[in-house]
């Protein structure tokens, strides 16, 4: 399969957005016409062969704009083939081991039927928005803990599974 791949996201501060654009940059190295865009930002997923969307975590739920976006579109994305990733654990333990989808994202994956979710180390760095983002700075547990090797080999996965065709 060549074609068109959208990778929607939710973000408060960009780093989960910059989680998309890699993810994106990666399926266009492999052809796909691949674009990231903000998640608040699309009107409509029909003109996309597939889809990827992202959150970030904040307190135990993925940003709102992830989940107005899998709510809002949910029938034309349960037609398509589909991942979803989550962002940020403020820690290693995204890149030592798996971590299971949030509740409200593990509902996401079974409705829509995805072909897959990973738990990406999150990012939050002096200047981010909101007081508890400040507060957790504030007491020095903020830094970058996203894994671009392995937010790229993940992406890689996707396209090797859309150039297959491969039926889920």
């Amino acid at each position: 399969m060549t074609g068109k791949v959208l990778v929607a996201y939710g973000t408060t501060n960009g780093s989960t957005a910059r989680i998309a654009e890699a993810v994106a940059a990666v399926l266009r190295k492999e052809g796909f016409t691949a674009e990231a865009l903000p998640a608040g930002a699309v009107a409509r997923v029909t003109t996309y062969d597939a889809v990827v969307v992202g959150g970030g975590l904040y307190a135990g739920r993925w940003h709102k704009d992830a989940r107005r976006f899998v709510r809002r579109h949910g029938g034309e994305l349960a037609g398509l083939p589909l991942w979803l990733f989550s962002s940020g654990p403020l820690d290693a333990s995204a890149s030592e081991r798996d971590i299971p989808p949030v509740p409200g994202v593990q509902k996401a994956i079974t409705r829509l039927d995805a072909r897959g979710h990973v738990t990406f180390g999150g990012c939050l760095e002096e200047g981010a928005k909101g007081w508890v983002a400040r507060m957790i700075l504030r007491n020095g547990k903020g830094g970058d803990f996203r894994d671009f090797d392995r937010i790229e080999q993940w992406a890689r996965r996707i396209a090797d599974e859309l150039a297959a065709g491969e039926k889920h």
